[in-house]
């Protein structure tokens, strides 16, 4: 299947209406992977207008109709799952592997969402309850659920087809239209489920797909009155003015924001198993996951153990071309990530954590062209500094010491963010108890931070985020309420 190279709005493939176009680039390379269209406010409105008109389209369709059109897309993409694989790899760096993971994982995501489709339920209120008003035994009270309008769909770089996938499906399983606009340095996989869709028969203007700088596409789309809910996944300061912008316009917000998450290892924990979700916890996709492991919080008595076996795990890792299968660590995404990595490892070591392995930017041989950055392990991490507050999208482990269960737990609480955590410990009891003090939206008891599952709840506490995602649980967010009472007396 050809990728797209246009935007898609109105079930047409265009161009910018300003004919501007912007590059996107192999963040392995550097080289041009594609010209895509440099879309601003005039094709964000023209998008918010064709998915307004086609509201009628999509609430006329019926369950059955929505659900297997999403059945039609997964078969699409598992048919063309190498492709779209290898699209996201060469658009984003990630490793071939995961880039496989992640395609396979969208095909479940658009099975949930069929699914769900057909499971969007009401229920009864027995009015006779009350007393008040007389009659209520002859009354009848219902509620359904209807499509909330039109969603803005704004996705991130690291997921760039499962987490768009995470939005767009439960908003069109529930009968919604969308709006989306994906991130510039990876926009590429929408605009292959864009053409997904097309193939599958989705009527036109249900769903329109948008490139173009956040500044005006995204912020159109955030402002306009048309929208009715948005759904955001990125950094907590963007997300926050979105909420902000939002408000105004009393917009419905499902917010997926940034996380600092905690990887507990008590002093009773099996360290190898510690070590080995430690690993890939922090070190996927370059570490550039939400839900990544951002601080080891360690028992002392356990601390040397478990530093001596991680360093031996990390040193295995191969950092190298995405497309090479061996390939464990990849490059971020661009070069101001690649900054502010590099910022916060040297203000922690200035500040007298210990680079215990890495450090700096990998800028020799086949690596210097790309933006590769070194597994790195920092020692000593106390809670004020920069790398224990601030979200490190990169291949950096901090750790800290704890004392005592008290101890740990207050350092991992100690943030901003409430996301993911993880414990380890050998005392199942002992987890849970700890588990229902931290301050986050999914805590792991002897698993790794990084994980999710799209039927079960995901979404942070504090700052990082409102609303939760999960195929059914988005569908509940993208719909209302409506409450029916009929009087049935004769």
């Amino acid at each position: 299947m050809q990728v797209p190279s246009q935007m898609y709005i109105d079930g047409r493939w265009v161009a910018a209406e300003s004919s501007e176009t912007m590059s996107v680039l192999n963040p392995a390379s550097q080289e041009i992977v594609a010209t895509v269209p440099k879309g601003g406010r005039e094709d964000a409105r023209k998008a918010i207008d064709s998915a307004v008109e086609a509201k009628v389209r999509a609430e006329s369709m019926t369950a059955y109709e929505r659900s297997t059109i999403l059945l039609k897309v997964a078969h699409l993409l598992e048919q063309n799952g190498q492709e779209m694989a290898m699209l996201i790899t060469k658009n984003v760096g990630k490793p071939i592997t995961d880039s496989e993971a992640e395609t396979a994982r969208g095909v479940v995501t658009l099975t949930f969402a069929s699914e769900e489709a057909k499971r969007i339920y009401g229920q009864t209120i027995p009015l006779d309850s009350h007393q008040f008003p007389p009659g209520n035994q002859n009354r009848l009270g219902f509620t359904i659920r209807e499509p909330i309008g039109v969603v803005g769909a704004i996705s991130p770089f690291n997921f760039p087809l499962n987490l768009l996938l995470h939005k767009v499906a439960p908003a069109l399983a529930a009968g919604n239209t969308v709006v989306v606009k994906p991130p510039s340095d990876g926009p590429l996989p929408a605009l292959m489920v864009a053409k997904l869709f097309e193939e599958a028969g989705l009527p036109r203007g249900i769903l329109n797909v948008v490139l173009g700088p956040g500044g005006e596409v995204g912020d159109e789309i955030i402002t306009s009155a048309k929208i009715d809910a948005i759904s955001f996944t990125g950094d907590t300061e963007t997300g926050r003015t979105i909420a902000e912008k939002g408000a105004r316009t009393n917009k419905k917000m499902i917010l997926e924001l940034g996380g600092h998450n905690p990887l507990i290892v008590l002093d009773d924990a099996k360290v190898v198993n510690a070590v080995s979700s430690a690993l890939a916890g922090t070190f996927a996709y370059a570490g550039q996951v939400c839900t990544a492991t951002r601080r080891i919080i360690l028992s002392e008595r356990i601390k040397d153990r478990f530093l001596t076996q991680f360093e031996q795990a990390v040193g295995t890792l191969k950092v190298g071309d995405p497309m090479d299968r061996t390939t464990s660590v990849g490059p971020v995404i661009n070069v101001r990530s690649l900054q502010k990595i590099d910022d916060l490892v040297k203000d922690a070591s200035g500040k007298g954590a210990k680079i215990r392995m890495g450090g700096s930017r990998m800028s020799y041989g086949e690596l210097a062209q790309g933006n590769y950055y070194a597994p790195t392990i920092l020692d000593g991490v106390v809670g004020g500094m920069g790398i224990a507050q601030t979200e490190v999208f990169g291949p950096v482990s901090a750790i800290m010491e704890a004392s005592n269960d008290e101890e740990a737990i207050e350092m991992a609480n100690n943030t901003i963010y409430g996301l993911q955590a993880s414990i380890y410990t050998s005392d199942l009891a002992r987890g849970i108890r700890v588990a229902k003090r931290i301050k986050a939206g999914g805590v792991m008891i002897n698993d790794r931070t990084n994980l999710r599952w799209d039927n079960a709840p995901f979404g942070g506490i504090k700052r990082s985020g409102m609303g939760r995602e999960g195929v059914s649980l988005a569908i509940g967010e993208l719909t209302e309420i409506k409450f029916i009472v009929a009087n049935i007396a004769e």
